[in-house]
């Protein structure tokens, strides 16, 4: 309404400049509180967004804490109360609270190596860095993770030993071996393939792992690069999991200027690319 107003004012103002004046005022006025009711709009929306999503992360870590602190406290009262005198089943009560207290630690790491990841407080020993040894790296691990007992983990490897990027070689090595032990967790143990292969174009290293897995459903491939977010697959699945690895993965990948992106369909596998900067020898 006093937009319109001074429109009128100006319009019909003609040569007098107090009226053309005031009309310009009253537009202006118009504007400057419009612009301050738009920012308004978009700040409490966004701090109450922000709010909603502080909440369901807390939430979300704390259902995750409570889970292996329950089991043990279970256990503890259990031995301290004296309700177990056999010794093996006594044994088997301690083996139990050393299980759960592994995984609580491993989950507060991953959390603190999240939280110094996102507000850039991680530090990088950046310097070239031979993308075959940092595949070397990942296998490794992968070969120390007590994935299946007795289990002799093959993977198909095509990797050009040439291609350099310029990185932390323990953070990528950490980034791919948490891709290579989903990639074995979420495949059938019947005929599993997985396979880690890279190549190159002018200015980008691209290091896929792959599998014929339990698969991605579309709308969920987003999501699973969220904290705390599993897929429907790896639910079903029954394999353990904090939701945590595929969020520390892609925040590596992002302080090191690459990204990466999944291609999967559900009982056909999937397939994991990371795309870096590439990085060539210096001439001697």
């Amino acid at each position: 309404m006093m937009a319109a107003l001074g429109i009128v004012i100006v319009a019909t103002g003609g040569s007098s400049s107090v009226a053309l004046v005031g009309g310009i005022l009253l537009l202006a006025f118009c504007a400057t509180a419009l612009a301050g009711y738009t920012l308004g709009t978009i700040f409490v929306t966004r701090g109450a967004s922000l709010a909603a999503v502080q909440n369901d992360f807390l939430s979300q870590v704390s259902h995750e804490l409570r889970t292996p602190l329950t089991s043990i406290r279970m256990f503890i009262d259990t031995l301290r109360e004296e309700r177990v005198t056999d010794a093996a089943e006594k044994q088997r009560c301690l083996s139990i609270i050393n299980r759960e207290l592994g995984r609580l630690d491993g989950l507060v790491g991953r959390l603190i190596e999240l939280s110094k990841l996102e507000s850039r407080h991680a530090v990088f020993d950046r310097r070239p860095v031979a993308v075959g040894d940092v595949i070397d790296d990942a296998l490794a691990t992968l070969k120390t993770i007590d994935l299946a007992p007795g289990t002799d983990i093959k993977v198909n490897v095509r990797v050009d030993r040439s291609l350099l990027v310029l990185g932390d070689r323990e953070a990528l090595g950490r980034a791919l071996s948490n891709l290579l032990s989903n990639a074995w967790k979420y495949t059938r143990p019947e005929g599993k393939e997985i396979e880690i292969a890279t190549r190159a174009d002018a200015k980008h290293v691209f290091i896929s792992v792959s599998d014929n897995g339990v698969g991605i459903a579309p709308g969920e491939q987003e999501a699973i690069f969220d904290k705390f977010h599993r897929s429907a697959s790896a639910v079903e699945g029954g394999g353990p999991g904090s939701g945590l690895g595929l969020a520390i993965v892609r925040a590596i990948v992002k302080a090191h200027r690459g990204r990466i992106d999944v291609s999967s369909e559900v009982d056909h596998g999937a397939s994991f690319r990371i795309t870096l900067p590439r990085r060539f020898r210096e001439a001697a």
